[in-house]
């Protein structure tokens, strides 16, 4: 199989909300929500970069197509992050998710590995890291 991902897909438990906050806070472009028509159906789609999907379903939906059962969520199994170019851009993204109600969980601070970052949670609870990593280019 060749190395590669084209969705990401995270369980939430109220669609509406969740999509407000990707959509509205975070700023991610998406039609809404689709598939409503379909019994476990309703998702939103958020398209980024290099074709790659963010999906947004409910949780429950998301367990019964899998065949497995709803249990409690573990926020600690998964963190998504975003990097940016600068340090500042950290500070700036952090003081607006902050002011739209975002969850921060680390303030920016410096990292052991030498970059810089921070950390929050969607209303979902997913973890967040927005990143300055001097060592790449964003």
């Amino acid at each position: 199989m060749k190395p590669s991902i084209s969705y990401i897909t995270l369980g939430v438990d109220d669609l509406d909300r969740a999509v407000a906050f990707y959509r509205d806070v975070l700023g991610f472009p998406t039609d809404g929500i689709v598939g409503t028509e379909f019994e476990s159906g309703a998702v939103a789609f958020f398209p980024l970069q290099s074709g790659l999907i963010l999906a947004l379903w409910p949780r429950e939906s998301l367990a019964k197509d899998c065949g497995v059962e709803v249990k409690p969520r573990d926020v600690s199994s998964l963190m998504l992050a975003h990097n940016v170019s600068n340090r500042e851009q950290v500070d700036h993204l952090v003081a607006e998710l902050r002011y739209a109600g975002a969850t921060i969980k680390k303030p920016p601070r410096e990292l052991f590995w030498g970059g810089y970052g921070a950390i929050f949670q969607d209303p979902d609870g997913h973890l967040w890291e927005i990143v300055y990593n001097p060592h790449t280019a964003s």
